[in-house]
């Protein structure tokens, strides 16, 4: 393997924190899907009022401007969680991870930018030309859904090689960097110099603590919550605290110590994250009430019209044109397991855009109920069928994806360790020529 090889094995170390960090948001996936189709059915039920109500219901401090109702803990407080395990990964990434090496980092991100973009552009045309009002939302359908997508990967690609698997989930993490990046620049509102210079203060402070290599949950779980409070009440985004503090915490391993802080944190906190903070968020998010206008005329408005072409056309555009321009730019070789339809598999499954996606649905949309629920309609339905176009590429390699496993998962001598890890000559002269199918 040579660093100018795309979409390479990853090191044996990399390979155990991806198989967990995967495995993770596998499981947060199926419950995601479990929580949507819940908050769907309640919604267009006979007890649809119900479900609104229950978002409605109102807890917490006035005093601290904390009197939230349950929709607003769920998109700002759950989330938070969300994207500070989302930044945690990212750290790791540029750290010890692919995006560490200039080489290799280039085309995840290069993709991840070409599949914000490319959507962002194709609904902005759409939305200009049907209803200049709805275009608010550009950024909706700039969002990928790593927990949605691996769960598509578990039910029917499950062959798919560990290092394209390792490209889905880096594509994720930068879409997730740039949409809370965008986030905290388009969607914040009422601007506090005085909160934002607290959370400026408190972010220091949990960097020094770091430094000095504090470890006590008494100090952080307090300057954590506070750090979130003057974030949300800076007018920023609340969401944009989670990143900030993973981004700031530290990745480094000292003597003693078998994991760093930030995987530490990752492995704890990806549960909680992907199985309670994510789906509990899509419930709330999810339940769009069609009882009086129907599936059908949501999704001929302009701005559903643009979101359904960004995440199911530009999205894919996006991740593989740029992909294959980094590509020939670098003179670069593709990993002789992995082909283009195998890429394009990838960039079809980074048009599941849901969590991150209805996020800044609920941003962009929240003083206009018709483009609201029209948004979230499109977030879906979009989400679904890119799920089953990737569903449909992946299906038509699965025997080619078994032939590689087979290579790729070998342990002949059952040590726990693929075999293709222990030889001793570079390379993989196991692995199936190029183009075989």
């Amino acid at each position: 393997m040579t660093d100018h090889e795309l979409f390479a094995r990853p090191a044996l170390s990399e390979r155990v924190w991806l198989l967990r960090a995967l495995r993770g948001e596998t499981i947060g996936g199926v419950l995601l899907l479990i929580a949507a189709v819940i908050a769907i059915a309640w919604a267009n039920s006979p007890w649809g009022d119900a479900y609104t109500d229950l978002g409605n219901v109102t807890i917490g401090p006035a005093a601290l401007g904390l009197d939230l109702n349950l929709s607003t803990w769920a998109a700002d407080a759950l989330l938070a969680v969300f994207f500070f395990v989302a930044g945690l990964e990212l750290k790791h990434e540029f750290t010890h991870g692919t995006l560490s090496r200039p080489a290799q980092a280039a085309v995840p991100i290069a993709a991840a930018i070409g599949g914000m973009a490319i959507p962002a552009v194709i609904f902005t045309i759409i939305v200009a030309t049907g209803d200049p009002s709805g275009l608010r939302g550009w950024a909706v359908p700039m969002a990928t859904d790593i927990a949605f997508a691996l769960a598509v990967l578990a039910v029917v690609g499950r062959g798919l090689p560990i290092a394209l698997r390792a490209f889905l989930l880096t594509l994720a993490v930068v879409d997730d960097l740039g949409a809370i990046t965008i986030i905290a620049i388009f969607y914040s509102k009422g601007f506090s110099p005085g909160f934002f210079a607290l959370a400026i203060v408190l972010l220091a402070a949990y960097w020094l603590l770091q430094r000095r290599r504090v470890r006590s949950p008494w100090i952080y779980v307090p300057l954590v919550i506070v750090t979130w409070w003057a974030v949300y009440m800076s007018g920023i985004h609340a969401t944009v605290a989670g990143v900030a503090l993973a981004l700031l915490t530290r990745s480094s391993t000292d003597p003693g110590e078998s994991e760093s802080p930030v995987d530490r944190l990752q492995r704890m906190l990806l549960p909680w994250s992907a199985g309670l903070c994510v789906p509990l968020f899509a419930f709330f998010a999810a339940g769009v009430d069609l009882r009086s206008t129907g599936l059908i005329e949501p999704l001929t408005s302009p701005v559903a019209i643009g979101v359904l072409a960004g995440l199911i056309v530009g999205k894919p555009l996006g991740v593989i044109a740029t992909a294959w321009i980094v590509a020939r730019f670098t003179r670069a070789s593709l990993n002789p397991a992995i082909g283009w339809r195998d890429i394009l598999a990838v960039g079809i499954l980074a048009g599941i855009g849901f969590t991150v996606a209805l996020l800044i649905t609920e941003l962009a949309y929240s003083s206009s109920p018709g483009q609201l629920d029209a948004a979230k309609v499109a977030v879906f339905s979009a989400s679904v069928a890119s799920a089953l176009l990737a569903s449909a590429v992946l299906l038509s390699r699965n025997r080619h994806y078994r032939r590689v496993a087979l290579v790729e998962e070998a342990d002949v001598d059952g040590d726990g360790i693929p075999d293709v890890y222990q030889r001793e000559v570079p390379g993989d002269p196991g692995s199936p020529p190029p183009g075989t199918d």
